[in-house]
């Protein structure tokens, strides 16, 4: 099993979304990322979910609008421990080179330091947390990116 830090950078391909930064959250069941704009939509008879990733002052956000399929909505305690409904849509995250599919709740997390929570129903089967290291699936990308070029480069003399 692959090993990941307390924090990491996921990568949402779907979404056109690399290296958002994400707590590891053991104690949190469902994985959640910051949205705005959450609404449930009707398209040829059946329930989707629109929305916006992040916001103007995250990182990586776009502004672009993003409809999924409805997969279902699920009581979620909140990190103050009140109850509250949460719209989850299934997506592919990807970590260490490798996609991964998960189900994620929509939520707006402005007031929180990470955009996004990874919880133990994704990490369960994929990781084993080392919670005295960070971004290990970040080294990981930029050791395999690293190697790609210097036999890149190998090649090229070779010719």
């Amino acid at each position: 099993m692959k090993k990941i830090g307390w924090k990491e950078k996921v990568s949402f391909p779907e979404f056109d979304l690399m290296d958002l930064p994400a707590k590891i959250d053991t104690g949190a069941r469902t994985s959640v990322v910051h949205c705005k704009s959450i609404e449930i939509i009707k398209r040829y008879r059946k329930p989707y979910v629109k929305f916006v990733l992040l916001d103007p002052e995250t990182p990586g956000y776009s502004g672009k609008e993003f409809i999924l399929p409805f997969h279902k909505e699920r009581k979620v305690r909140n990190s103050f421990g009140q109850e509250e409904n949460r719209i989850v849509v299934q997506t592919v995250a990807e970590l260490f080179n490798k996609k991964y599919p998960i189900e994620i709740s929509l939520r707006d997390r402005s007031d929180m330091e990470f955009p996004m929570l990874l919880g133990r129903s994704f990490i369960r089967k994929n990781f084993v947390v080392d919670v005295s290291r960070s971004n290990l699936s970040a080294r990981y990308k930029k050791k395999k990116l690293k190697e790609k070029k210097e036999r890149e480069n190998r090649d090229t003399l070779q010719k």
